[in-house]
């Protein structure tokens, strides 16, 4: 295994010259896909990332695009002391196949201190053993997009998103309930129990909603509310 001290210091003086605030730095452990292409983004967003696999191979393939890269395993608490985890305000666990380098992993960053913690999920067991450890943030990205790809197929929604308590946003057409008179006066608060809060008609942006807005048929609308209650007004068209 390669130095982890030796690989992040080779990376860290290409980076000293685009310093971040260190709220800014993530350390992104496991870089297959789910964590390349979130430490890719983190960098596109200007974040400090610091990417590590025990895959020589995944490191070399990566370290041109983030700022540090380091071939370790971070399932011994003293690799991260040296790697300077401890310091970061966040990390990612993207380890998905190997479940107990997950756990031990995102055990040794609770042990650290590190306020901010994600960790992926390959099931719903994994993600209730990660979450009873007490990693803040549990990720089942499969999961997550087989429910919203669901959610497309079967309805009429153009987009779906699920937010914690039951709660969602869905972009669709506006269904004949919403639309010719001003959305203050069609009820569709009261009536239904969502928000119309963005509105698009065909070759113009997306604007904000308001009680004097009205929708037009054809228009595509965002509309927030219980997760149930979207649907069934996404349904209505």
């Amino acid at each position: 295994m390669a130095n982890p001290l030796r690989t992040l210091r080779r990376r860290k003086r290409h980076a000293a010259r685009h310093p971040r605030s260190s709220d800014q730095r993530v350390a992104v452990i496991g870089l297959g896909r789910f964590g390349s292409s979130l430490a890719s983004e983190l960098m596109r967003r200007g974040w400090d990332v610091l990417g590590i696999d025990t895959d020589a191979r995944l490191v070399q393939k990566h370290s041109d695009t983030l700022t540090h890269a380091a071939v370790a395993d971070c399932t011994d608490p003293e690799v991260l002391r040296q790697l300077g985890v401890h310091d970061f305000t966040s990390a990612v666990v993207g380890i998905g196949t190997d479940m107990e380098a997950s756990i031990l992993v995102g055990s040794n960053l609770l042990d650290a201190g590190v306020p901010n913690i994600w960790a992926k999920a390959v099931s719903r067991q994994h993600g209730k053993i990660l979450e009873r450890l007490g990693i803040h943030h549990v990720v089942l990205p499969e999961h997550d997009m087989g429910e919203r790809v669901a959610h497309l197929v079967t309805g009429r929604m153009l987009d779906f998103i699920e937010f914690d308590d039951d709660y969602a946003l869905v972009k669709t057409i506006a269904p004949q309930v919403a639309t010719g008179v001003p959305l203050g006066q069609s009820q569709v608060r009261t009536t239904y129990g969502v928000t119309v809060v963005g509105i698009k008609r065909p070759g113009e942006d997306f604007t904000y909603a308001t009680a004097d807005t009205v929708v037009q048929a054809g228009d595509v609308i965002v509309v927030t509310g219980k997760t149930r209650a979207v649907e069934n007004f996404a349904d209505l068209g």
